[in-house]
């Protein structure tokens, strides 16, 4: 497994170090996913580990709130290059080098269908992510690759917990109908059942929400 990191060094090769750990192979390779040279380096390198490429998960975003009004440009910007530039030039890559039975499997948001105030630009993001997922489905026709989006609701990761205080992540935790907030743990499992046995899943975006709307 090559571990991909941006700025987190330390986490990326913590991650790495867990999947040895529990008797994986694994390396910590940092790349910005928005430059296509460092996207294909990072899979030369995991072609030159492993011999080759078989699942590709694409997780990298970020999120930055204000209303549409108030909004920097430059963070529009910046949403545009790492959640939309950043999707499309690793899924290019692995479309050009995913073997038989592989699985792309990119990261779209909840909140693409929740219209809550402030998220404007990240939803927007992601709503390109899942054009760029159900496109890339139909583009492979023939070559055996499933490629899905899965769509989170509020999970409890550095990027959803930052900055907000208790008492709105308890309000939000009381939302969906099993009452809690997800954890990191529920998604992998989305993630695992569409790397894995999913075969017959394509070109769909998974919303892993707890039942929220």
């Amino acid at each position: 497994m090559a571990v991909t990191y941006g700025g987190a060094k330390q986490e990326g090769e913590q991650a790495a170090a867990e999947v040895m750990a529990a008797g994986g192979r694994a390396v910590a390779v940092q790349a910005d996913v928005a430059d296509e040279g460092a996207v294909a380096a990072l899979f030369d390198r995991a072609e030159e580990e492993f011999g080759g490429v078989d699942v590709v998960v694409h997780a990298a975003g970020i999120m930055r709130l204000a209303p549409v009004v108030e909004l920097d440009l430059a963070e529009l910007d910046a949403h545009l290059r790492t959640n939309v530039r950043g999707t499309f030039a690793v899924d290019q890559q692995a479309a050009r080098r995913l073997r038989s039975g592989g699985a792309i499997i990119n990261f779209s948001s909840s909140l693409t269908r929740m219209q809550r105030p402030g998220y404007a630009a990240y939803a927007a993001s992601k709503g390109a992510v899942e054009a760029i997922t159900l496109i890339l489905a139909r583009e492979l026709r023939g070559r055996d690759i499933t490629v899905n989006a899965v769509a989170p609701g509020p999970t409890a990761t550095a990027l959803f917990l930052e900055g907000k205080p208790q008492q709105l992540i308890d309000r939000i935790a009381a939302e969906p109908p099993l009452e809690r907030i997800g954890q990191p743990s529920d998604i992998a499992e989305v993630v695992a059942f569409l790397a894995g046995p999913a075969r017959w899943v394509n070109g769909q975006v998974l919303y892993a929400n707890g039942g929220a709307t």
